[in-house]
């Protein structure tokens, strides 16, 4: 044999050797099926550390949003540990996932109800605190005795956790939470000796108040023994827990003075706190039960101490934080105005504050105004008038205008520091909002004509630059108010008339009424022929039907038979001056802004009732609400089964190799016989239920109809045709697969 051919005979033999043995390794070794496959593995093997390590893995994959639901059933064959850290991961998981596989969950029952038998009280408190976290209303029939026998806990942590349990019982089941009993024991926690224990157990009632469908049902009886009971253990709960209790402190009504007294002194010291939110609540607290209080030299006192603690609320660091406590301190400041009136510096604009919160602080600012105050106040405000931004620069004329309009001895003050402004920076946005704020104080001072004086050669000086239809209305009515300081008031109102239909409708209303009134005013009828121009104008030219309507009532009146002192009774009728340019609630809604101080309403300035969804406790079937669109996610869950029967495995969600439609059906084959294991022993059952009834056989989840032996099966029955009804051949049974979805 020759040298050449025995290297050619080598050469092919061991290539088709290494074909063969990489064959053979890769028979041996498997498919490769990903990151799921190997959390499968990990979770069943032999060794703790590799089956924690896996549960671990499968907890990092479920925080960042992977959907790891396929590991279900052994994750689940870990629940039984003594590793209190492995144990409080499977529960985890379970609480995540306890929807999507809630026939699994029973499997869990015997595990949960030995742990609240556990010596450990940490270990009792996170079973029944996993149980009433598992929003699967088979769980209730099971939660019975674990919640009776936790909520008389000789733990105040597993007391406390088990009070919260029984507002989510409520949620799921409220005829039995009433009908055993643990409601009443949830009221008789309000005596705890352990205060987070009342704390829990006064924030589950009210969970359970707003829950409550049932009219007969007496949740929640405040009377002087609980408002004590909760007033001893107000120093002692965490923030959340006082929260809670200054609100029910809110909610309860005495005219005894020396109750409300009692209650005031109690609540005092949480003014101190550093939480914003517990200060607001004790805030309105106190001002609840102020009322109460007959003398007013006291409730004076006590407004006094509540100065400190409303500053506290804006020297926070926090701008988001400022801007809930600036919205809560105008509400106050609308009942008791005096309560912050000498702490006008601490709501002096800062350069760093963002402009929501710096237009909050010009609101209170104006509001804080008198006459001690008003030198300082001006200047400020002078300064943010020359700020760069337009709406601060808006804001802080407009509050110049109510600064004079609040305090009649600032009124001069306020004009000359408007004209300052003017001729120093100048510009359309200053200009026009100066004219609206300086025609706002003319009609508060009606007849001073020292502030006439001032304020109209300003305006007329600046005509040609009113671009704004509230600018020019003012000046427009100025002209008919103060015609005698106006000089050619002839070329002025003829120039009105000219552009008479290039105007909105409301300033043609205003030339017009301003053109009557000078005309009314003049004697010798100097201005009859612009008057005879614009009522011709007004009634043949103008398209708008309320302009022709007044002309024609000006018009009908002026040709009438009246005298001429009736006529002018009638047209020259003076307007009520403005009284204030500062907003004000309605009193019945200050009444309920007060009520609702520290909540979302006071940020809205809305009554709660008018932005929650009344229906947000409903307990109406998901079908009776959304009936379609329940069905469309039925035929969207049936293409799935049929998807992921045909797949790789319905464990692995790593689309690494493709393979064919047989190895798919094996795989799903596969799957039922691993669930089999799990499910070979049934779930302890219900007290008081038959045996056998219980539960059905967990693979009569993947059986569409009677006999189908596995999921592939009643794949083929299902209707595939996008319908929402299935098969005539196929009859749905209690536990259907769709239930999962």
């Amino acid at each position: 044999m020759s040298t050449s051919y025995k290297q050619s005979f080598n050469k092919n033999f061991n290539k088709v050797n290494s074909i063969l043995e990489r064959k053979l390794r890769k028979f041996l070794v498997g498919p490769k099926k990903g990151e799921t496959f190997e959390l499968k593995n990990g979770l069943v093997s032999q060794f703790k550390h590799e089956r924690k390590d896996a549960i671990q893995r499968v907890i990092q994959a479920m925080t960042v949003g992977k959907d790891v639901s396929s590991l279900f059933p052994d994750v689940l064959k870990n629940i039984a540990t003594y590793d209190l850290e492995q144990k409080k991961l499977v529960y985890l998981y379970l609480m995540n996932y306890a929807k999507s596989n809630p026939e699994l969950c029973i499997l869990a029952v015997n595990t949960f109800v030995q742990d609240t038998e556990d010596p450990n009280p940490l270990i009792r408190a996170l079973a029944i605190r996993t149980m009433g976290c598992i929003r699967v209303s088979k769980m209730v029939e099971y939660l019975e005795i674990p919640l009776h026998r936790t909520i008389t806990d000789e733990n105040p942590y597993v007391r406390k956790t088990a009070a919260i349990c029984v507002a989510k019982l409520f949620d799921l089941n409220p005829e039995m939470c009433v009908e055993y009993g643990f409601l009443d024991d949830l009221k008789k926690l309000l005596g705890d000796s352990n205060p987070m224990v009342v704390a829990n157990a006064i924030n589950a009632l009210h969970e359970i108040r707003d829950m409550n469908t049932d009219p007969s049902l007496t949740v929640l009886e405040l009377n002087r023994e609980v408002i004590n009971s909760l007033l001893l253990c107000l120093n002692e709960c965490t923030e959340w827990g006082r929260i809670t209790i200054l609100t029910t402190l809110t909610e309860y009504d005495t005219t005894d003075s020396e109750e409300a007294n009692h209650i005031m002194e109690r609540v005092i010291p949480q003014l101190q706190h550093v939480n914003p939110s517990v200060v607001l609540s004790s805030i309105k607290a106190i001002l609840h039960h102020l009322e109460s209080i007959p003398v007013a030299a006291q409730r004076n006192s006590i407004l006094k101490k509540l100065s400190a603690p409303l500053v506290s609320l804006v020297s926070t660091s926090i701008p988001e934080a400022q801007y809930v406590g600036l919205k809560n301190i105008r509400i106050i400041l609308e009942r008791y105005p005096n309560v912050l009136s000498k702490e006008l510096r601490v709501f002096f604009i800062k350069y760093s504050d963002p402009l929501y919160l710096k237009l909050e602080k010009l609101e209170i600012m104006i509001r804080l105004a008198s006459e001690q105050n008003s030198a300082l106040l001006l200047g400020e405000l002078k300064e943010y008038a020359m700020e760069f931004e337009p709406a601060l620069v808006t804001k802080a004329i407009k509050s110049i205008g109510s600064v004079a309009i609040k305090l009649r001895e600032s009124v001069v003050k306020a004009v000359n520091l408007l004209n300052e402004i003017i001729d120093e920076r100048g510009g359309e946005l200053i200009i026009n909002e100066s004219v609206v704020v300086l025609t706002n104080i003319l009609r508060r001072y009606p007849g001073k004509n020292d502030l006439a004086t001032l304020i109209i050669p300003v305006i007329s000086n600046h005509v040609h630059d009113l671009e704004r239809n509230e600018a020019l209305s003012g000046y427009i009515w100025l002209l008919g108010e103060y015609p005698k300081y106006f000089s050619n008031l002839h070329e002025k109102l003829s120039s009105l008339i000219e552009e008479f239909l290039e105007y909105d409708s409301v300033l043609q209303l205003n030339i017009l009424t301003t053109i009557v009134k000078i005309n009314m005013e003049t004697p010798g009828g100097k201005y009859s022929k612009l008057l005879q121009s614009i009522l011709e104008k007004a009634t043949q030219e103008c398209e708008n039907a309320d302009v022709r309507d007044k002309a024609y009532i000006y018009w009908r009146l002026l040709s009438s038979s009246s005298t001429e002192q009736q006529q002018k009774k009638i047209i020259l009728t003076k307007l009520p001056p403005i009284e204030t340019t500062i907003s004000s609630f309605n009193p019945a809604l200050l009444e309920t802004l007060m009520s609702e101080l520290s909540t979302l309403s006071s940020v809205y300035y809305k009554p709660a009732k008018t932005f929650i969804d009344p229906n947000a406790y409903s307990r109406l079937p998901v079908e009776k609400k959304d009936k379609h669109k329940i069905e469309d996610l039925k035929n969207m869950a049936k293409e799935e089964i049929i998807n992921h029967s045909r797949d790789d495995n319905l464990l692995d969600f790593d689309d690494d190799e493709e393979e064919d439609v047989e190895n798919g059906d094996k795989n799903v084959g596969n799957l039922l016989d691993e669930l089999n294991d799990l499910f070979s022993t049934p779930p302890p059952q219900a007290p008081g239920q038959p045996s056998g009834s219980a539960n059905h056989d967990i693979l009569s989840l993947f059986n569409t109809a009677p006999g189908n032996s596995g999921l592939s099966h009643g794949v083929e029955n299902l209707n595939v045709s996008g319908n929402t009804s299935t098969s005539t051949q196929t009859s749905k049974p209690s536990n259907d697969l769709l239930d999962l979805f």
